[in-house]
């Protein structure tokens, strides 16, 4: 976004960091989610597994597992 879009947010960037946290969704199979993880930590995305929610039953997607990556 540039500054004219920026300046019509109601609140300021600056003040928005502070109060939020980023995330990552990784949906797909139990397997495809369970290496996602191991490559995010090993690409240093993560520092620790402890980061990623435990993979559960994606609510939204029959068939799907997913974990959360909270930054």
């Amino acid at each position: 976004m540039n500054t004219e879009f920026n300046e019509l947010l109601p609140i300021s960037y600056d003040e928005k960091m502070h109060d939020e946290k980023g995330q990552i969704w990784i949906i797909g199979s139990r397997e495809w989610v369970a290496h996602q993880i191991n490559e995010f930590y090993v690409r240093r995305i993560a520092t620790d597994r402890v980061q990623f929610t435990p993979i559960i039953p994606a609510p939204f997607a029959r068939g799907k597992f997913m974990s959360v990556l909270e930054r």
